[in-house]
């Protein structure tokens, strides 16, 4: 399954919105994902990234 994850990082003093479509079995994976990807990246913690919405795509 597709999904589309939405959500914020901290970047420096300020906060930067991110979308991300990622692949996975179930939204708990797709969340996991989306950490492990954005937190790499940017070398964040997951405690500066805040995910918003999970939703999957509907094809």
């Amino acid at each position: 399954m597709n999904f589309i994850v939405k959500g914020i990082f901290r970047a420096g003093e300020k906060w930067e919105r991110f979308t991300k479509n990622v692949t996975s079995m179930s939204k708990t994976n797709a969340s996991d994902r989306v950490y492990s990807l954005i937190g790499s990246e940017h070398g964040l913690k997951r405690n500066l990234i805040k995910i918003e919405s999970i939703e999957e795509v509907k094809e």
